[in-house]
């Protein structure tokens, strides 16, 4: 079988990836295919920090604002969109460049995974489930998970109700836990002859940038994006809610006594806000240096030992010195 070439860029949130994506593209011709699993909802612009049409200097972008905030978009749907994205890229002369942070996605396209194990929804176990959760609280359910796949539990977060309940069903289902199954995938030989850059820094430095974003995006108009959004009628349960920055300024106009008082948010209510957004996305980066840990064949590029144009020129090397043609 003929290995199709595939570059990553992947890492925490807020280190650079999309803007490197983007110099990278351009140096060598390729297309990107984001790999973040919010970016893909339209009207999420802001608290995802989706690049502008200005900030992407012309290179072509896919999986951008396919799927409505209304909807759940699953992994399963990725694996296939991107693929077909991958196939569209190389029939027009070019290479697919991956950039996101969402760990998930990008192994579900680069090892091929297969969904099957997770085909056929078992409603009234996912209902069992979902009702421990409201009567007990999600970390109950977690911990029902560290029970029978540790390995599981240790990646994903107790407020990660729908990952959790994924992983319990699959071992009620099959007996076995699904991070073995995971691992099954993960050492199957996929479809692509990939080159897998990490990004990363020094974590003070990346809580730094965290922070700044945060400030950003409040700035630009955060609130008032998920004001619109709340009234085309997302709910805290839909999984585009779920997103970083979102879920808690959601949270924080529903909170509000009147709805009225929107309009008149104070500094200290705008701060409190920030602080929560910083934190929950601090905690966000570590779980992905995390999960990034685990790809065997990772090259992890630190600004701490490049700047940009250095690692730009380290990325061109690598890909010719493994066979990619730039």
């Amino acid at each position: 079988m003929i290995q199709e070439p595939l570059i990553i860029i992947a890492g925490p949130t807020g280190v650079g990836k999309s803007h490197m994506g983007i110099r990278l593209a351009q140096r060598i011709g390729g297309e990107i295919i984001s790999a973040d699993s919010m970016q893909i909802y339209r009207g999420m612009d802001i608290g995802t920090a989706k690049v502008t049409e200005d900030e992407q200097k012309g290179v072509r972008h896919h999986l951008l604002d396919v799927a409505s905030p209304l909807e759940a978009y699953s992994v399963a749907k990725y694996k296939e969109d991107a693929a077909h994205a991958v196939q569209m890229i190389r029939e027009s002369g070019h290479l697919p460049v991956v950039v996101g942070g969402t760990g998930f996605y990008i192994q579900a396209l680069l090892y091929d995974v297969d969904f099957s194990a997770e085909s056929g929804e078992d409603t009234e176990l996912r209902q069992y489930y979902s009702d421990l959760a409201k009567k007990y609280g999600s970390l109950y359910l977690h911990q029902q998970l560290e029970t029978v796949d540790p390995e599981s539990a240790a990646m994903i977060h107790p407020n990660n109700i729908k990952r959790v309940i994924r992983a319990l069903e699959y071992h009620a289902h099959t007996g076995k836990p699904i991070s073995e199954h995971n691992r099954e995938q993960a050492e199957k030989t996929g479809p692509y002859h990939a080159v897998f850059f990490v990004m990363t820094d020094a974590r003070q430095k990346l809580y730094e940038r965290i922070d700044s974003r945060v400030e950003q995006m409040l700035r630009d108009g955060l609130v008032d994006e998920v004001k619109s959004l709340l009234q085309e009628g997302c709910t805290l349960d839909m999984p585009s809610m779920q997103a970083l920055g979102y879920k808690e300024t959601l949270q924080f106009l529903m909170d509000l006594p009147d709805p009225d008082a929107a309009d008149h948010i104070t500094r200290d209510d705008l701060d409190q806000l920030r602080i929560s957004i910083a934190k929950n996305t601090r905690h966000y980066a570590k779980r992905q240096l995390t999960w990034f840990k685990r790809e065997p064949e990772a090259i992890w590029l630190s600004w701490e030992q490049y700047n940009e144009d250095e690692m730009l020129e380290r990325m061109v090397s690598t890909l010719k010195e493994n066979g990619i043609e730039v």
